[in-house]
């Protein structure tokens, strides 16, 4: 996940109101990281280069593995529908959070206190409602309409739309939000592998993309997935050890709450700013409303169709459920320990995890943790590649172009499709102060609220048309954009505009699919007898 940059902060520092989380940006983060002259140390460290080294070959060697296990769409897309519950969920736990996980919620913690906990109680509860309510039915669902591969697919054949309008409209957004969403991931990969090698920054960019791209390229989803596996205990690992060591040199949690008390009483309040003013409803409501977002994240839906049956999602919940708890938990302890550790404040909070690595490890030892960032950024635009190539492949290709294309065919389709996008995304990662990259703000926003409402209804209601999915995307993610683009009062509301834009989106998407179904021509018979089909096929397992 990626957040508002530098105005956004600023406006943060102006007013504590709704736009307290867009101070987290993973892009601002490591921009300003690889500047800090401690961390850019790291780079010089023989220790720390060998071990980014190893795990960048272990990353390779399971692309390689999974290229030879890789021998139709299905394989490269999906894996075959071959994930299990652990694999499932640590892959979709390690593709969404990304770097954010490790630098940012960590930076908002060290900055804002307690406040930054509503972000994580947000997170935690849309991943379980997500993996509750939508997982077990789109597995089912995604294979009984035609065996659709990717988003787009199962809307048209949810719908029977044999236009492809519905498909081709899925296909634009997906690949929209995620050529920008990729191409920060790239620039902070560029930046971390710059402070580690010592690379000038164009060169660290190429090095990361090539890096990402080659498992992805080779291996597809199963390389993804495996690879993700690895990054997401990584992560895990380093959220445990990082925060209880740096709060035991502390001297202990009461110690860390004194020192955070000493420096400011306000960082124990999740209900106040800094200053003692209110945070304000709109505020919490921010924060919280991230977890919508869940439900219209390609990435993460993918791990839900691929999972091998509807009888390894309970276990799969629970695991997913408990990473990302302790996860969200732990880069919180990180934040308030780097409050009680760091005696003068640090110039970019967002620095917390990294410092406190550099400071209470050995290199070796550092370098494994600090390569769970790498681990984290690169889980995330893996993803991205890969349902990016696959939309063009599945969605673009075949269903516009080659309806006859062989399963050899498309998979290399998909292949050069990841080449393709890397090399735009990565032709833009090579200035990070574009202004295109201030797309990536609403990229998190904009699925969720242009797929979330359009996807949930569509496993639930029998009623819903093709005319309601289009109205519901297209509303959705026109209406983030636009929010995501205004602030102040609104209605005589204050603040109202500065909510974040996935509520108002969300809601206004909802709203779009249930009146463009009810206005419109009544569900075709086929598209009944689909839907019907897939509740006899898998509702005897309903959570």
């Amino acid at each position: 996940m990626d957040y508002p940059l530098e105005e956004a902060a600023e406006k943060l520092q102006r007013e504590r109101r709704a736009p307290a989380y867009k101070l987290l940006s993973n892009q601002k983060n490591v921009t300003q990281l690889a500047h800090g002259e401690k961390y850019e140390m790291i780079g010089n460290n023989l220790g720390v280069t060998l071990t980014f080294v190893v795990y960048l070959l272990l990353m390779l060697g399971i692309g390689y593995v999974a290229w030879k296990r890789t021998s139709n769409l299905s394989d490269y897309i999906l894996g075959g529908r071959s994930l299990g519950s652990l694999p499932s969920a640590l892959s979709a736990g390690a593709s969404d959070m990304s770097g954010w996980l490790l630098l940012g919620l960590p930076g908002y913690a060290y900055v804002a206190g307690f406040e930054a906990a509503w972000i994580a109680i947000g997170l935690l509860v849309g991943t379980w409602l997500n993996w509750l309510f939508v997982a077990s039915r789109l597995r089912t669902y995604s294979q009984a309409a035609g065996d659709s591969l990717t988003l787009p697919a199962y809307f048209e054949n949810r719908f029977n739309d044999t236009s492809h309008i519905l498909r081709v409209v899925c296909a634009f957004f997906i690949l929209l939000f995620f050529l920008f969403y990729t191409s920060s991931g790239l620039v902070a990969g560029g930046k971390l592998f710059q402070t580690v090698f010592g690379l000038d920054y164009t060169t660290a960019v190429i090095v990361g993309t090539v890096a990402v791209v080659s498992y992805t390229f080779f291996g597809g989803f199963l390389a993804v997935s495996w690879t993700d596996v690895v990054q997401g205990l990584l992560m895990f690992a380093a959220l445990l050890v990082v925060p209880v060591m740096a709060i035991n040199a502390v001297g202990g949690w009461d110690a860390t709450m004194s020192a955070m008390e000493a420096k400011n009483p306000e960082l124990l309040s999740a209900f106040t700013g800094t200053d003692g003013k209110a945070i304000g409803t709109m505020a919490i409501l921010s924060l919280l409303g991230w977890g919508l977002g869940y439900f219209g994240q390609p990435h993460i839906l993918a791990r839900f169709k691929a999972i091998r049956s509807e009888e390894h999602v309970p276990m799969a919940r629970r695991i997913a459920v408990v990473w990302s708890g302790l996860g969200l938990f732990g880069a919180l302890l990180v934040g308030f320990a780097a409050i009680g550790y760091f005696e003068t404040p640090l110039e970019d909070g967002e620095r917390a995890f990294m410092l406190l690595v550099d400071a209470l490890f050995s290199p070796v030892i550092a370098g494994i943790l600090l390569a769970a960032i790498l681990a984290a950024i690169m889980s995330t635009a893996d993803s991205q590649l890969l349902v990016s190539s696959s939309s063009l492949a599945e969605d673009f290709y075949k269903a516009l172009f080659r309806k006859s294309a062989s399963q050899t065919e498309l998979v290399w389709i998909g292949r050069l499709a990841v080449v393709g996008i890397a090399i735009v995304a990565c032709s833009l990662a090579l200035n990070p102060d574009s202004k295109v990259l201030k797309l990536v703000s609403y990229a998190w926003a904009g699925f969720g609220a242009a797929f979330g409402p359009a996807l949930i209804l569509s496993l639930f209601w029998r009623g819903m048309t093709r005319a309601g999915a289009i109205a519901g995307i297209v509303v959705g993610g026109v209406t983030v954009v636009i929010w995501g683009n205004m602030s102040g009062d609104f209605l005589g509301v204050e603040g109202l505009l500065d909510l974040y834009e996935i509520i108002p989106g969300f809601i206004l998407s909802t709203i779009a699919v249930v009146v463009a179904s009810k206005l419109g021509a009544a569900p075709h018979a086929d598209t009944l007898a689909g839907f019907d089909s897939a509740i006899r096929a898998r509702y005897h397992n309903l959570p």
